[in-house]
């Protein structure tokens, strides 16, 4: 494991501690992480933190920080490892054409592969419980991550594309088919004018949770569109006070 850039600074009721870390995946080149965690003495639950289109960039990060400062060892992973390395896009319409360009190459065997490489990184770090947050194309994978590992919670914030197979990720069945095979709780947290979670798709993944028994909420925010979390800052502070209340519950479970 390779670490770099350690700096340390306040987010909450803890101090915190950053650096970047290389992770070994496989046989091939090993893949850049970020990790938040309590300078305190842990151990600490670990939360994943899944990127956006645009990489991990400081938007991830300061959820990463965000989830250290509330007790939490925070990774971000970065899930464009094999293809571009490091990206951290604009947040402009290139950046979002390039970072269609780079979900295209994912393929659901290496994203899960990397899922389970950032898993046992926090396993080793002294983490028993790992939960996982994610955020739009993160929060696909989290709902992928939660089909496939036994992590105690999950948070999706606005995740799309699940019930269909419009992205490589969700191939070659639908990711909301294997809604069965989650064991943790889930939170997903929407706004009623997102575009990329529609009214008809908040209904399908209700009643593939509801139909399937998993613990879950879904949280519809009037008037919100997508990308909200850090833009909106009153529903922003409503969803962290129920990630938190999730995260915490599901630590100590």
């Amino acid at each position: 494991m390779n670490l770099r850039n350690t700096e340390v600074g306040t987010t909450g009721p803890y101090a915190i501690r950053t650096e970047h870390v290389d992770i070994p995946v496989g046989d091939g080149p090993p893949m850049g992480a970020y990790v938040a965690r309590p300078t305190a003495p842990g151990p600490f639950p670990g939360v994943l933190v899944g990127m956006e289109l645009f990489g991990v960039d400081g938007g991830v990060r300061d959820v990463c920080d965000r989830l250290a400062g509330g007790g939490f060892v925070a990774l971000a992973p970065d899930f464009h490892h094999r293809t571009a390395p490091g990206s951290e896009l604009p947040r402009d319409p290139a950046g979002r054409e390039r970072g269609f360009e780079l979900l295209g190459l994912m393929t659901r065997t290496a994203v899960l592969s990397d899922v389970r490489a950032a898993i046992d990184h926090l396993h080793a770090a002294g983490s028993e419980r790992v939960s996982m947050v994610g955020l739009s194309l993160g929060g696909h994978i989290a709902y992928l991550a939660a089909t496939e590992f036994d992590l105690a919670a999950v948070v999706v914030f606005y995740g799309g594309w699940l019930p269909g197979t419009d992205i490589s990720i969700s191939r070659p069945e639908p990711t909301l088919s294997l809604t069965s095979k989650i064991t943790g709780r889930v939170l997903f947290l929407v706004g009623e004018e997102d575009h990329v979670v529609p009214p008809a798709q908040r209904r399908e993944i209700t009643r593939a949770l509801r139909e399937a028994g998993i613990r879950h909420e879904m949280v519809v925010y009037p008037g919100i569109g997508h990308g909200f979390l850090g833009t909106d800052r009153t529903t922003s502070a409503d969803a962290w006070r129920r990630v938190h209340a999730l995260l915490l519950t599901s630590a100590e479970n």
